[in-house]
Formats: structure tokens, C-alpha cells, sequence
């Protein structure tokens, strides 16, 4: 039978995928399209495992469709360019987050914020133009419209860089379009761990003072000697959380687990926000009388748009903000998953895809 035109402008790839909800990880070929017009093709050398990573391979959301290959973190260098890519070259670092596609054509995109289209394209696990399913960058290998690109600047570390494409615009963007990025605001950061540790770096480099509030205590002198927080709550002392009633004027709630709304809406000024970023399987308790007495107001945030994207990283580099992170081999990877579920990291995995994926064969 012979060939179709897709299947004959093919490129090799090789990764690593999980077959079921196990979540078990191993290797797996596969193929990416060519370097079509407009896209930009790089080798992977380095992929963040986000939170989000841990639930698609285990299926949590129920939206799973295997293999899954995760990775939506992921950096490296360019060494191909499609004939009408305008803003890159061989050579240049790039990245590619959350989103490799969207419409073009509606509102959402037309604004800049091809993160809220309706027909957005997730870099991994969901269904490409072509009819395709996308994979992630657990892979060596990534081809993506230059739209969906980002470009590393030079005195960002692709490693400890990785990350922000998913956690630092997770955290940027809220941070921006709430109005929580003036100097001499109080905010607060649920939650010290992938996606905490960078906002609190990003808030503290846009000149706000820092709270953060964790259910560990042990959490504190990190927060506050190694991460510059101005002040620590354990959301589990009540007379702490007393003491603090009213104080904030915004909170950025990274938890990925159930957790209790209240006390957290308690803590805000009048007018105050309280913006949820992670995403808990099991829906939260919504107290409303608390909300209504204060003006308050309880939002969400997912990602960035390309433009908004860009700036962050901009931003980064301009601040010296990366991730803290543990870097580890291919053949790690489901341990790290193991680790994850037990938060047993300060704060990011990031694989050595470029040194190690090829040694995992």
C-alpha cells in the first residue's frame, strides 16, 4: 500500500510514553510531521514534568488518550526552519509551553490570548490539525508553528528557564491582569512548591511584598531567607490566620489538592481577589456570605497568551528569575513521578532529555 502524503513527510521521534493509567512510563517511537512553512523544528535538550504531566498519565481528569507522551516545558535549540518563518533561525534557543495551536480567528485570538480559544491545541494528548494526536517533550524531538514558539534569551539557563513556560506564566499572567504587580501590594502565595516558589520570585521582582501560606511550618526559612517572602502563615493556626485577617490585597492559590476556601477568603481586604491557578480533582467549597460582605472576589487563571508568554520570559531574564530544580536522567522519570505524588521536590523536576534520552534507548 503506498505511502500518504503525511505519512511520507515523517520524522523519527523517539520519547518516552505511558500506555495507560498506570502511569508507567517507557520508551516509544513515533513519528512528528516535517518541518512544514511555518514551523520550527528544535532539538530537545531539556522538559520541565509539571503537576499536570503526573494527572494526564494517570488519567485523572478522564480527557487521557494513550500513549501519552507528557512534556509541555520544553526547550532546545533550533535546527530547522520552515520557508516562511519569519522570527527564528538555526541556532536560536527556543521553547514551547502549554499550547502548540489555536484558531486564528476569534476573539481570544485576536486579543492576544490564544490560551482562552475555544479551539486551542494542547502540546500534548490532544488532536493536531492533521487529525494527529500532539506529543509532548519527553521526546528529542519538537515541531511547532513559529507562533507557539518562544524565544530563550541568551543569560536565561535552559534548565532552570524550562519550567517558567508552564509555572512562571501560570503565575506571571494572573499576577498582571488582577492588578497584583504594583509595588508596596500585599499578596499572598498558597502553596510552596512548583508553581509557588516562582510566583513568589516573580511578585517579589515587581516589587510586592510577599506572604506565604503554607499547611507546613517547616516551610518557613525557606520561604523566607532563601525565597525573600516578607512574611510566612501556617494556614493550619488559626490564631496566625486570625492575626492576618484583612491584610491582603490579592492571593495566588498554586494547590493542586481539595483544600479549604475560607479561611483564605478571610485573609483578603476588602475588594481583595483570590485567583485559583491549580487545578484540584475534586471540586472546592465556595462560601459566598464572606464574599458578598467584602467585595470580594474569587477568580482563575490558566497559562498566558504567545505575547504575554514572551514578556514573561523577558521579564525573567531581565530579573534573573528561574526555577530552583532537581535535574535528573530519562530512566528517572517514573521515580520522579513517585516523588512527585509525595512532593519530594524543591520545587521542579527538569529531565536531561539531550544527555540522557538516548542512553535510556
Amino acid at each position: 500500500m503506498a505511502k500518504s502524503p503525511e505519512q511520507e513527510h515523517t520524522v523519527k521521534t523517539f520519547g518516552w510514553a505511558a500506555r495507560d493509567s498506570s502511569g508507567v512510563l517507557s520508551p516509544f517511537k513515533f513519528s512528528r510531521r516535517a518541518t512544514g512553512d511555518k514551523d520550527v523544528t528544535f532539538r530537545v535538550l531539556y522538559c520541565g514534568i509539571c503537576h499536570s504531566d503526573l494527572h494526564m498519565i494517570k488519567n485523572e481528569w478522564g480527557s487521557s488518550t494513550y500513549p501519552v507522551v507528557p512534556g509541555h516545558e520544553i526547550v532546545g535549540v533550533v535546527t530547522e526552519v520552515g520557508s516562511k518563518v519569519q522570527n527564528f533561525k538555526v541556532g536560536d534557543k527556543v521553547g514551547v509551553g502549554c499550547m502548540v495551536g489555536s484558531c486564528n480567528s476569534c476573539d481570544s485570538c485576536a486579543n492576544d490570548l490564544e490560551n482562552y480559544c475555544p479551539k486551542m491545541v494542547l502540546t500534548y494528548g490532544a488532536k493536531y490539525y492533521d487529525g494527529t494526536t500532539t506529543y509532548g517533550g519527553y521526546s528529542d524531538l519538537m515541531v511547532a508553528d513559529e507562533h507557539f514558539v518562544v524565544r530563550i534569551p541568551e543569560n536565561l539557563p535552559l534548565d532552570a528557564g524550562a519550567p517558567l513556560l508552564c509555572a512562571g506564566i501560570t503565575v506571571y499572567s494572573p499576577l498582571r491582569y488582577y492588578g497584583l504587580d504594583k509595588p508596596g501590594m500585599q499578596v499572598g502565595v498558597v502553596g510552596l512548591g512548583g508553581l509557588g516558589h516562582v510566583a513568589v520570585k516573580f511578585a517579589k521582582a515587581m516589587g510586592v511584598k510577599v506572604t506565604v501560606i503554607s499547611t507546613s511550618s517547616n516551610k518557613k526559612e525557606e520561604a523566607l531567607k532563601h525565597l525573600g517572602a516578607d512574611s510566612f502563615l501556617v494556614s493550619k493556626d488559626q490564631d496566625q490566620m486570625q492575626a492576618a485577617q484583612g491584610t491582603l490585597d490579592g492571593i495566588i492559590d498554586t494547590v493542586s489538592a481539595k483544600h479549604p476556601l475560607l479561611p483564605l477568603i478571610g485573609l483578603l481586604k476588602t475588594h481583595g481577589k483570590l485567583v485559583m491557578v491549580g487545578a484540584p480533582e475534586k471540586p472546592l467549597e465556595l462560601p459566598v456570605f464572606p464574599l458578598l460582605m467584602g467585595r470580594k472576589i474569587v477568580g482563575g487563571s490558566t497559562i498566558g497568551g504567545m505575547k504575554e508568554t514572551q514578556e514573561m520570559i523577558d521579564f525573567a531574564a531581565k530579573h534573573n528569575i528561574t526555577a530552583d530544580i532537581e535535574v535528573i536522567s530519562m530512566d528517572y522519570v517514573n521515580t520522579a513521578m513517585e516523588r512527585l505524588v509525595k512532593a519530594d521536590v524543591r520545587y521542579r523536576f527538569v529531565i536531561d532529555i539531550g544527555n540522557t534520552l538516548n542512553s535510556s534507548n
